[in-house]
């Protein structure tokens, strides 16, 4: 009985909860179809952290952009805070990922004709939020003094560097306060100073707001840094 109800109060307390998930493809000539995944559980409470890892084409991303509501499972479900991911409409998914989850890829994403500050602001104006006017500006400056690009704010991608792209994307993502971090890649393209001082933001930011942060990597050194690792490889994952 006891372990019955430790068991039922992990799963109550379990943010994002990941329950059978599978993934596969059709073959566009009619064939077999191709399965990416398959079986997949996980859990990941609001404050935890947890790393992805496999070889290439394993699904890591896939999986992602499945509990981002980017992509839609073949089966299983996929719970995010009050929302089921897997029943959302398209007009319901694009403001669960707008408000709810904060997206940092390895690709920066910035838009090469705003500022860094107006690229910083962008989600706000998606129409879901609430932030407008002179309270946007002012948070989308604060989460860039606090990414430490406060002497960015007026220039323009183009005009900084690889690790500053990068650490704006983070301030992007946070913009709209979300609750969980979907971090795909995000020192993959960066020299190990600036990668390491990304994974040392991702860390602080997960601790001191409380978000869940759920990161992809093929990096031994971001893995580490997580509370927790899963290996993704031949289609099922497994708790390092």
């Amino acid at each position: 009985m006891e372990n019955d109800l430790n068991q039922n109060t992990i799963l109550m307390s379990a943010f994002v909860e990941l329950s059978n998930v599978s993934k596969s493809y059709l073959s566009p000539d009619g064939g077999e179809g191709v399965e990416v995944f398959s079986e997949v559980d996980l859990q990941l409470s609001e404050g935890e952290s947890a790393a992805i890892v496999g070889p290439s084409g394993s699904g890591k991303s896939t999986l992602l952009n499945v509990v981002g509501a980017l992509d839609k499972p073949s089966g299983g479900k996929v719970t995010v805070g009050e929302f089921e991911v897997t029943g959302l409409s398209p007009e319901e998914a694009a403001s669960f990922r707008n408000q709810t989850v904060g997206f940092i890829f390895q690709a920066h994403h910035l838009l090469p004709q705003c500022t860094v500050l107006e690229n910083v602001m962008v989600p706000a104006l998606a129409g879901h939020g609430n932030l407008t006017g002179d309270s946007l500006r002012k948070r989308a400056e604060e989460l860039l003094e606090e990414v430490g690009l406060s002497h960015r704010l007026h220039h323009r991608p183009a005009e900084i560097s690889g690790g500053e792209k990068q650490r704006a994307a983070v301030a992007r993502a946070l913009v709209n306060e979300p609750k969980l971090l979907l971090a795909d890649e995000p020192t993959g393209s960066l020299d190990k100073a600036n990668a390491d001082r990304l994974t040392e933001l991702l860390v602080k930011l997960n601790e001191t707001r409380g978000l869940a942060l759920l990161a992809v990597t093929h990096s031994s050194a971001v893995a580490s840094r997580m509370g927790a690792s899963y290996r993704l490889d031949a289609g099922k994952l497994v708790r390092e």
